[in-house]
């Protein structure tokens, strides 16, 4: 995500000005590759500052990230809001806690595209390394921030291993900050060189600004404080709660006693008794609840029996026993033990202290030594950090120096560690869990708690000595003994105040402790001499070092690295190492799904400098597969990474892990390829409502095609336009309605233009007075027209109603057999269409309206005429000398909404007689108008006509242009017709269909293509193929929003015109059938599933595998199942113990052995068979 500034920070800052030291480190770091060696508080982090600003500026650098690395989590957001605060940069932050998959290829690459500078941990950049999200040569700066890290199996030596296998020219420029960069003391100038040759840089320090240095990080007063050893025995409560609860260490409840009293000896000898039973109490009272909340999962997993068939006649079971939770004895007991101790270590309205005073003679001399210097110390704006060894040492202590009574009142004290591990396992191991570590965001309230001097101390493990940004503290103590010189630079950089003081804690008679700490001392100006004086050091041919960095156990022997291997993924780059092999099959392992009754899947090792390596048998791998034998090495850990490379390497070309070295191709449809390989294109910024060019028949072109308009049989009119369109018949009212082609004709050149216009004026005459009850203004695409006998255009009607739009008043022709079929109009309600239906000669405007009548409330029909048709802008034209006409009104039918002919209803296969009102209106005031009555029919039917052509025309194109098979033209019309157009049927039930039609053709797919992926691995597959995401790619790939029906019915509004600012009417130009349509963006992808569910109702599974890959479907391809997947003509026998399962079925397996495997459990001991997982996913396919 980008950083924004807090709205707290000003948005205009004081400009930091670099120090003269600090622009001598930078001077020197743009000429070559560095590691600044300078104290915590010296502002390292400033001078890579302005090493980006610099870097940012050269042309090596366009197009490319930098990339900010860190060692630990809680320095991902400090350091990336450090840089967004003092640059204008595009900044990004990535670590384990944010919500980025690492299957996840896509986003990966937009988020390193749309950046200019990336801060992450060093395991996550390594990771997308490996799995060729990213690549070094794209890189233009490397930071390492903590660089003194960057030795043996670190992630930071993995990343500069990929560093130095990429050609020279291409190399990022690398950037190193440390206070600390010399591990082994007894050989500074071999430690110093197996930096520098790690990281391919040279260590430098400050040379010239020496004493500027000095005074801006000055070194605190270094104090040792020495206490007596714990004693034996102490003024304390008998019996303890470890007295209670060690009766039970033999007992079957789920807790590592050893663990558990290994660590409550060490908090006794540390802290004393009462802090070590505190430790024991909030470990065991959390394991207990993990214990209850497994117990009640396993009660809602448990499959329910029914007792009441013949089965079990004798048995009387309760019903509640099934879902009561039967908790073991042990541990009801071990609960009550905690309870009765509550009132000591835990109440809930003081945390998180602890509710009671706490006397030093309940805690160790180390604590009271500890007490003696924070009371010498202690001031209002004191503080402090105290730094420990162990989490539940740090928790401890942060509980009880505020409940200690010299301290009461002037210690506000919280601890801080690293994040570690949880509860949050499941199973029976789920006892076996460590201590929960701290989150991020608890770490951060603390750490912004003590900046903000809420807290005045901390104690703290080793994720406090370095990065994080403390204020300078007053005092800093070492409780427990110091191991290595980089801890001990650390630490003690964090007292940088003149007044400061660093209290190093030694037991008395541990000379041991106390001479390592003097080496320390009289050591470091030596160290600081060797890497300030040296000028172009020489680097070794390999790095040695005899010291171990903290939290390894074993060296890397010089033979086992140079036998390690590497395996790179030609098609993608991806790369499998030695020290990446580990990491990938427990994440392969972590995939596999397991419930309550089935222990957690994990790689198991035996051996030691030859490893045999033994796979979870719920991965669905031949059974040889399942156990690798590793080479022999001269170390156990080298031995175990070995072992896990071969498996890598053989499970890659098995297809369990893809050419990204990934088990899983991402969750939530996030992945970039479909289960087929194919890349799915990015469709985040498609918007959600489509604006799109729709194929439209309705055009005209230099070459006119005639259609003729049938009525029960009978010809009634025509239909031109540029496109010949499909033969269509409808039913509507009682009518068959049929349009067919006929010929194509071209209008004589000199008569050409003024034929045009005639045909224009009179269709759009046509449809104002039958549909729109408004004029058209825009160009017309098509034109209804009479036609003589021979199906020509009869031009004689056409020129009578051009010339006479309105119609006439000359009724001199008119006879009775006129009656019921001529069209006639009021002059004073212009545009309402009448049918004559009879004259009244013994009628006139000045008769007497009968009793009854609607005209009966006035004196004469004139005067109700007057009264009707006077508006303010005009008189009523009422003339007294003609006779009145009876007439009835025709009404407009502005609705092109129609139903096929399979569904059809009565309303639409019977005539409706409908006894219209019938109204009088003078003769003299009204024109008799020159539409024939077929005409008027036909233009009573044209929108339905156009609909239902448009329909056909769209079917026709989607199936020809996609390549689709010959499904039924309904079908592909209701596929294709969205909810919006409020038609009478629309792709929502083909839809439902067609997402269940789609699961199971890629559940079957995926089935067959990876025999060797487990359940977790074919469910994420299937999950991104399927997904809305991936299916609109796939549309848009094809073309598909080309053929989407989303008009609406209503044609109050004609709509088959062109764009307003087209040619009006030039017959000569092309024909564009095409007109831009808007719907959601969400309509693709129902179509995707509409047209799928459209073919297997068609032609069943075979004509929907036709169809999924004519729409890039990952299905698998045409071929038929039955051919693609023929069974083995052997069969295998159902072993005796399923056969009546088997008779219960009603189903004779011809592979018994599926029946066996369906009904296989992943705990059951292996047989050389599956489990029901795989078979599991295919049936939740179908």
């Amino acid at each position: 995500m980008t950083i924004t500034q807090d709205s707290s920070i000003q948005s205009v800052n004081e400009t930091i000005l670099p120090r003269k030291y600090q622009e001598e480190i930078f001077q020197r770091a743009q000429q070559c590759n560095v590691i600044a060696a300078l104290d915590t508080g010296s502002g390292k982090t400033f001078i890579s500052i302005l090493l980006i600003k610099w870097i940012v500026l050269q042309e090596s650098a366009r197009d490319k990230v930098i990339v900010f690395l860190v060692p630990k989590v809680a320095l991902v957001e400090q350091q990336a809001n450090f840089i967004a605060l003092h640059t204008p940069l595009r900044v990004k932050k990535f670590h384990g806690s944010l919500d980025l998959d690492l299957t996840d290829r896509a986003n990966w690459r937009t988020a390193f595209e749309k950046s200019d500078v990336v801060v992450m941990t060093a395991q996550i950049f390594l990771n997308i390394l490996t799995h060729s999200h990213w690549s070094i040569d794209k890189v233009s700066l490397l930071i390492f921030d903590e660089c003194h890290h960057t030795r043996k199996n670190h992630a930071y030596n993995g990343i500069m291993r990929e560093y130095f296998q990429t050609p020279s020219p291409q190399r990022p420029k690398v950037f190193g900050m440390t206070a600390s960069p010399i591990w082994n003391t007894r050989d500074a100038q071999g430690s110093l060189m197996t930096l520098e040759k790690n990281l391919d840089a040279t260590v430098i320090a400050v040379r010239e600004h020496i004493s500027e240095l000095l005074q801006n990080s000055p070194r605190p007063l270094e104090i040792i404080k020495q206490y007596y050893p714990p004693p034996s025995n102490y003024i304390y409560l008998y019996p303890n709660l470890w007295d209670c609860v060690s009766l039970f260490c033999s007992s079957d409840v789920a807790i590592p006693w050893e663990k558990l009293q290994m660590k409550y000896h060490v908090t006794r000898n540390s802290l004393g008794p009462y802090c070590a039973d505190l430790y024991l109490y909030h470990d065991i009272k959390a394991r207990i609840s993990q214990i209850i909340h497994d117990l009640e999962a396993s009660i809602k997993d448990r499959p329910r029996i029914n007792y009441d068939d013949d089965t079990y006649p004798s048995m009387d079971v309760d019903e509640s026993s099934e879902t009561t939770i039967i908790i073991p004895p042990d541990v009801e007991q071990i609960d009550f033990i905690l309870c009765e101790f509550q009132p000591f270590f835990e109440d809930d309205s003081v945390p998180p202290a602890v509710p009671i005073t706490v006397p030093l003679a309940w805690c160790s001399p180390k604590v009271k030594a500890l007490t003696e210097v924070l009371l010498e110390h202690c001031s209002p704006t004191f503080q402090g950090i105290v730094f420990v060894e162990q989490r539940q040492v740090a928790a401890c202590l942060a509980k009880i120096l505020s409940c200690i009574p010299e301290l009461r009142g002037s210690i506000r004290c919280a601890e801080l560690v690293g994040h570690g591990g949880g509860h949050g396992h499941r199973g029976k191991h789920a006892a076996t869990a460590n201590v929960k570590g701290m989150g991020l965001a608890r770490q951060q309230d603390v750490v912004k708690a003590f900046r903000d001097r809420t807290l005045n101390l901390l104690v703290a493990t080793s994720v406090a000595e370095e990065g994080l940004d403390f204020p300078a503290c007053d005092l800093v103590i070492r409780f427990d003994p110091l191991h290595h010189m980089v801890g001990y630079v650390q630490s003690r950089g964090r007292a940088r105040t003149k007044t400061s003081t660093f209290v190093i804690m030694v037991q008395e008679g541990h000379m041991a402790h106390l001479n390592r700490y003097r080496v320390f001392v009289d050591s470091e100006p030596e160290l600081k001499r060797v890497y300030q004086s040296r000028e172009n050091p020489a680097r070794p041919v390999s790095p040695i070092s005899s010291e171990s960095e903290e939290g390894e156990v074993e060296e890397d022997d010089p033979n086992d690295l140079a036998a390690r291997e590497r395996y790179i993924v030609p098609s993608t780059g991806a790369v499998l190492t030695y020290g990446s092999a580990i990491s990938l099959l427990n994440y392969l392992c972590s995939l596999i799904p397991h419930d309550h009754f089935t222990p957690i899947p994990v790689p198991k090792y035996t051996g030691d400098y030859t490893v045999v390596l033994e796979l979870p048998s719920s991965l669905p791998l031949p059974i040889d597969k399942l156990i690798f034998r590793g080479p022999l090495r001269y170390s156990k850990r080298e031995a175990r990474r070995a072992v896990a490379f071969l498996a890598v390497k053989e499970l890659h070309k098995l297809g369990v892990f893809d050419d990204y070295l990934l088990p899983s191709a991402g969750s939530k449809g996030r992945s970039s390829e479909d289960a087929d390989g194919k890349e799915i294109a990015d469709v985040s910024d498609v918007p959600d409502i489509l604006n799109v060019l729709v194929r439209d028949p309705w055009a005209l072109g230099p070459r006119l095609r005639m259609h003729v308009i049938s009525m029960d049989g009978v010809d009634v009119a025509g239909l031109v336009t540029g496109t010949e369109l499909p033969a269509l018949e409808i039913m509507s009212e009682g009518c068959l309605v049929t349009l067919r082609c006929t010929d194509e004709f071209v209008f004589d050149e000199d008569s050409e233009w003024e034929k045009l216009q005639m045909l224009t004026e009179y269709t759009k005459m046509g449809i104002w007075l039958s549909i729109t009850g408004r004029p058209v203004t825009l160009p017309i695409t098509c034109f209804l027209v009479p036609l003589t006998h021979h199906n020509c255009i009869d031009f004689e009607e056409v020129e009578r109603v051009v010339r006479e739009p309105q119609g006439t008043y000359d009724w001199s022709s008119v006879t009775e057999d006129d009656y019921h079929r001529t069209l006639i109009m009021n002059s004073n309600q212009y545009g309402r269409i009448m049918v004559l239906r009879n004259i009244r000669h013994d009628l006139t405007a000045l008769s007497v309206p009968p009793p009854g009548a609607r005209e009966s409330s006035c004196s004469t029909y004139e005067e109700f005429f007057v009264q009707r048709w006077t508006r303010k802008t005009r008189e009523a034209v009422v003339p007294t000398d003609c006779p009145l006409v009876e007439a009835t009104y025709l009404p407009r039918h502005p609705s092109g909404m129609y139903r096929p002919m399979h569904r059809l209803q009565d309303v639409d296969k019977y005539k409706r007689h409908l006894a219209r009102p019938g109204v009088l209106v003078p003769q003299g005031a009204c024109r008799r108008m020159h539409f024939s009555e077929g005409v008027y029919r036909a233009f009573f039917f044209l929108p339905r006509i156009c609909r239902r052509a448009t329909d056909l025309f769209r079917a026709q194109q989607v199936r020809f242009q996609l390549g689709l098979p010959a499904i039924a033209p309904e079908l592909l019309i209701e596929a294709s017709t969205l909810p919006t157009t409020s038609t009478t049927w629309n792709n929502q039930r083909l839809e439902t269909l067609g997402d269940s039609v789609l699961k199971l053709a890629t559940t079957v797919h995926a089935m067959n293509k990876y025999p060797h992926r487990h359940e977790g691995q074919l469910s994420q597959l299937r999950q991104k193929s399927v997904s809305n995401r991936t299916l609109l790619a796939r549309a848009l790939d094809i073309g598909l929003e080309r053929y989407l029906t989303s008009e609406g019915q209503s044609l109050h509004v004609w709509r088959y015109t062109t764009a307003e600012d087209g040619d009006r009417l030039d017959p000569f130009d092309f024909a564009r059938r095409q007109v831009r349509r808007e719907y959601p963006r969400r309509s693709l992808q129902d179509c995707m599933e509409a047209t799928l569910g459209a073919a297997f109702l068609y032609g069943g599974t075979d004509m929907a595998l036709r169809v999924g890959d004519a729409l890039g479907m990952s299905v698998g391809g045409t071929i038929p199942w039955p051919l693609r997947y023929s069974r083995p003509p052997e069969s295998s026998p159902v072993p005796p113990l399923f056969s009546d399962l088997q008779v219960t079925l009603g189903y004779e397996f011809h592979r018994g052995n599926l029946l066996v495997e369906a009904a296989t459990h992943p705990s059951f001991a292996p047989t050389g068979g599956s489990s029901y997982q795989r078979l599991e996913f295919l049936g939740d396919g179908e």
